[in-house]
């Protein structure tokens, strides 16, 4: 299979992603999968510093901070970046680990970097305050990282099917 020109300069950017470890681990993956667990710790440290700063807040006008039933636009919009994040975290990192061991190394690691990219920004996106309504903008968002996953899902189902066939 020819690889695109677009799929070729990504690979050029990103030097050994194709490679694997001595114990056969690809590369591309591993540094994709650190990149989303570090950013799901950087949105639960914003989780926790959202909800220190409120407290303060709060105490200092007098009032009690419930965390979770205080329905405080800013706590909302820290959990819902965190909490979706968790929400999608399985089905991302099988379907990237699957993409890689029966699909490409080098696809799982750009689709799944586009993924990441994804999520990293959703809370610019989301803004720092969650309205009544979902911004029309996180729709992009939202959206991109589903065709990632179908996209992932249909090339793992390729493989298989290819393997199937050929043995």
């Amino acid at each position: 299979m020819k690889t695109p020109l677009l799929l070729t300069l990504l690979l050029v950017l990103l030097p050994g992603c194709s490679q694997t470890t001595d114990g056969g681990i690809p590369i591309g993956p591993a540094w994709v999968t650190l990149a989303y667990v570090g950013l799901y710790y950087a949105f639960m440290t914003q989780v926790l510093r959202t909800k220190i700063r409120l407290g303060r807040a709060y105490q200092e006008r007098g009032e009690k901070f419930d965390r979770y039933y205080s329905q405080d636009r800013e706590m909302l919009a820290a959990d819902r970046i965190q909490l979706n994040m968790l929400e999608h975290m399985p089905i991302f990192l099988v379907l990237l680990w699957l993409h890689a061991l029966v699909g490409s190394i080098d696809e799982a690691t750009i689709t799944g970097g586009i993924y990441v990219a994804a999520r990293a920004a959703y809370p610019f996106v989301l803004g720092g305050r969650l309205g009544r309504a979902v911004p029309k903008r996180l729709l992009f968002v939202t959206f991109t990282g589903y065709a990632v996953l179908a996209f992932q899902l249909v090339r793992i189902g390729m493989g298989l099917v290819g393997a199937s066939s050929a043995g």
